[in-house]
């Protein structure tokens, strides 16, 4: 026996379909919805259409975008020569929030995992070769996957096709806690 209309338990199988949502959540999401005023919501619904609408992928690094290529890969201040590889574009707002990387981003969109079905082709490591190519002023390529056993994979994997292209430094980004943490720890 349903405790919902069928409209209400539609918008809470829409919200449970989301990733991390579910059934307790999608249904607080759904009165939320219900509850909240009717300007709110259109300004919901169209930032989701707009979004579907409007976001496409960065014809370079495959981030996504309003614009291509994406503001990163536009930008005269970034070193195209430095290229830092990485799984996810959560990825790449994790390290522009350090303000330390001057380079440009390639963004795989996953990572090689034979158990999953997922092998180089279904990601975009032959599109990071073409790029490579295409750009023999390429200096260094920062291999910054998860430390993860699909992550590790798709690093090695990654650095075995680029050392046939010359001399492209290969560099695998450090894991593991910071030395002055370490050492606060001790002291």
């Amino acid at each position: 026996m349903p405790y919902y209309s069928p409209s209400i338990e539609k918008l809470i199988e829409g919200f449970e379909k989301l990733p991390s949502i579910g059934h307790k959540t999608a249904v607080r999401l759904a009165f939320h919805i219900l509850n909240s005023e009717e300007e709110e919501v259109k300004e919901f619904i169209d930032s989701i259409t707009d979004a579907k609408a409007n976001l496409k992928y960065c014809s370079e690094c495959f981030n996504i975008s309003d614009t291509d290529p994406c503001w990163i890969c536009a930008s005269p201040k970034r070193d195209h020569n430095l290229i830092c590889v990485v799984e996810d574009v959560k990825d790449v707002i994790a390290m522009e929030r350090t303000h330390e990387f001057k380079g440009v981003y390639h963004i795989l969109h996953g990572v090689v995992s034979p158990m999953n079905g997922i092998g180089p082709d279904e990601i975009k490591i032959k599109e990071l070769l073409e790029r490579v190519r295409k750009n023999p002023e390429i200096k260094e390529i920062i291999i910054a996957t998860n430390p993860r056993v699909e992550g590790e994979a798709t690093a090695m994997y990654i650095s075995k096709i680029l050392k046939p292209l010359g001399d492209i430094k290969v560099t695998r980004i450090a894991h593991g806690i910071p030395v002055r943490r370490r050492l606060r720890i001790y002291r």
